[in-house]
């Protein structure tokens, strides 16, 4: 079994700074409104980027291994954040947006569906507290 360890460094006024188990970086801050400097990705955010990460890295790999690799991709994730304390996403839509010319829509359909369905972990955690709604767009030049 992995096992993952961050450590989270407290910067200054709301800004914190966390490691990743490769050695990356990321900054974490909030908004103005909330009295933040807006230096780095909100928390909440960040776990919607993950989803976008996961899922598309899932997505490029299973593509590769088809022999695939004409297409652009965008992931675009619209979330809905409960009004009450704690706030969270109950609601998450992921967007697979796909760009290119004659483009495969069944690899592209299989690919998708392999990561949405099987080997997404982090699409697995949101589960656990969200409803998760997914679709696929083609942008055929």
């Amino acid at each position: 079994m992995a096992s993952h360890t961050v450590t989270t460094k407290w910067k200054k006024n709301l800004l914190f700074k966390s490691d990743n188990p490769n050695g990356a970086t990321v900054l974490m801050d909030t908004s103005n409104e909330n009295g933040g400097n807006e230096v780095g990705a909100s928390p909440k955010a960040l776990m919607l980027s993950s989803l976008a990460g996961c899922s598309g890295l899932d997505v490029v790999m299973i593509l590769d291994k088809m022999k695939y690799t004409s297409y652009d991709l965008d992931i675009k994730i619209t979330a809905n954040l409960t009004n009450e304390h704690p706030k969270f996403y109950d609601k998450v839509h992921v967007s697979y947006i796909f760009y290119g010319e004659n483009l495969n829509e069944d690899k592209i359909n299989k690919a998708v569906a392999l990561s949405v369905e099987k080997y997404c972990g982090v699409m697995e955690m949101f589960r656990q507290f969200a409803e998760v709604t997914t679709n696929t767009v083609f942008h055929n030049k």
